[in-house]
């Protein structure tokens, strides 16, 4: 009884009866006329062939084991295949994201930003900062500020105070040194 091309439910009906029972050939059978059209459905849901092709096993493994589950009155033969194809192939793309976490467990969740601590260390540091500045001479401490902190130019900063450019570059230099000893005290 060799049935090259099954494209009737009839057929795939008959055939899937004969895998209930057991019987190899039949599933052979069954599986080289189906076979092409579960794994389009695998491809188009996985979007990758190797793993279109593994889940294409796993698909047929399940028909061998559930065919005798196979109710001829609820759909038709191919819409049973198509279904399980479609099944396993979203359980395969649901496995492939990441498990959610507990949020208790979550450790990430945690402020970026610094911890009270560290912003009373920050403060402290600022009020150092400003008394250094304060034993700079005026123009250098300003010059200083505009610069790193509010992000002037060497360029612009020679205009302001009327002094070459070298010169800006070297009140800068000194100033940053003597506020480098400042707060290492």
């Amino acid at each position: 009884m060799a049935m090259a091309n099954t494209d009737t439910n009839d057929d795939y009906n008959m055939l899937l009866s004969r895998v209930a029972l057991g019987d190899r050939k039949a599933f052979s059978q069954l599986y080289k006329s189906t076979s092409p059209k579960l794994f389009g459905v695998c491809l188009r849901i996985l979007r990758d062939r190797a793993q279109a092709e593994d889940a294409l096993q796993e698909i047929y493994v399940k028909i061998w084991r559930r065919a005798g589950g196979f109710a001829t009155d609820r759909a038709s033969p191919m819409a049973w295949l198509v279904t399980i194809a479609r099944n396993h192939s979203i359980d395969v793309v649901r496995a492939r994201r990441p498990a959610t976490v507990d949020i208790d467990e979550e450790f990430s969740l945690a402020d970026p930003g610094p911890n009270p601590e560290s912003h009373a260390l920050n403060r402290s540091d600022g009020r150092q900062i400003e008394n250094c500045l304060g034993e700079l001479e005026a123009d250098r401490a300003q010059a200083v500020v505009a610069a790193y902190v509010e992000g002037s130019s060497y360029h612009e900063l020679a205009e302001k105070y009327a002094v070459p450019l070298n010169t800006m570059r070297t009140w800068l230099r000194r100033s940053l040194l003597k506020l480098k000893e400042c707060m290492e005290r």
